[in-house]
Parts: structure tokens; sequence; C-alpha cells
């Protein structure tokens, strides 16, 4: 008989023990969720940040260039492009005016850009800027751009959108070609009415 309780007694013993490993891998395992959903909500400022100290992925300062007196550099000239696409979904006609132009470092442009909502729909958009190659992008400064601000349009309307930009004189003399490409997004559903 002292066998039969000394089996119980090690399954009495055996039970909480299992109850708090239990107990320990679910802690675990809230904690890792907790974890993961905290670097989720940290990934995009930290991405920003990394963007901003290595100029890597052509980001742009989203918020207007203050255009100091600056000298132009007329020894020199840059060859800055503009391309434009629409994401996938957004029946829009979105296009540069000009295709290329030549500036002095230093210099102010305005260029505009030309779009269409080709639907029957009311559609909201925003362009995201990027320039190449990336490590040209700190000296890309934008003064005015419609890329600042969301760009609704009724169905079927066009509108041309300017953009005021300099590229700063310090551009590192190795570049003599910029591109400036902007994406078009449907953003209606995620625009406060």
């Amino acid at each position: 008989m002292n066998k039969g309780n000394n089996v119980q007694n090690n399954e009495t013993q055996e039970q909480p023990s299992n109850a708090q490993k239990n107990k320990k891998v679910l802690s675990k395992l809230v904690l890792i969720v907790f974890g993961m959903f905290g670097f989720g909500f940290a990934l995009v400022p930290l991405y920003d940040v990394f963007c901003d100290i290595t100029g890597l992925n052509g980001k742009t300062n989203e918020s207007a260039a203050s255009y100091s007196a600056r000298s132009v550099d007329e020894t020199r000239t840059v060859n800055v492009q503009f391309i434009s696409r629409t994401a996938q979904g957004i029946p829009w006609k979105f296009e540069p005016m000009e295709r290329e132009i030549t500036v002095h470092p230093g210099e102010t442009k305005f260029v505009k850009f030309y779009a269409k909502n080709e639907s029957t729909q009311d559609i909201v958009g925003q362009a995201v800027p990027s320039v190449s190659p990336g490590l040209a992008a700190a000296y890309f400064q934008k003064i005015e751009c419609f890329c600042f601000n969301q760009q609704p349009l009724k169905g079927k309307e066009e509108v041309e959108m300017g953009l005021q930009f300099y590229v700063d004189p310090e551009l590192p003399e190795d570049i003599s070609t910029l591109t400036l490409s902007y994406t078009l997004y449907d953003i209606t559903g995620k625009v406060d009415s």
C-alpha cells in the first residue's frame, strides 16, 4: 500500500510543478507578444531616423525648406529629371509637365505636374517623393510642393500642381544628375471627412 500512496504523492507533486511551468511559458509568450507589438510601433520612427542619418532611400525633407539668400553657382549645372507614377488602383493620370531641366546649384526653379482624375468618383490623392541617388536627397530642397498637401479631385477634374525647389550648392561635385520621383497614392479612405 505504501507504493500506491507514493505514486499518488509523486503525481500530486508533479501537477503543481506542471502548472508552474505552464504559467512561466504563458508569461514569456505574453511578454514576447507585447515586445513584438512595441517593436512594430517603433519600426517606422526608427526607419526614418536611419534614413535621415544615412541618406538612404532618397527620403526628402517633408517640410518646406527655408530658402535663405544663397549664392548661385553659375560655374556648374545639374540635370534634374522628373518621374511620376500612380500606385495600383488609383485611376488618375499623373505626369510632370517637364521631364528634365537644367539648374545651377542655389538657383530657385518652379515646375508643374499635371493630374487628372479619370474616374467619376471623388478621390483624394497624396504624392510621396523620392530622390536618387539617395545621397543627393539631403541637397534637394523643396520650398513649395504639392506633395506637402492632400490632393482632392472630383470625378473627371484635372489640375496643375506646382513644385518650387533648389539644389543646395554643397551638392557633391560628382553628382551631376538628380531624379525626383513621385508616387501618387489613393488615400480617400484614410481622410477624415
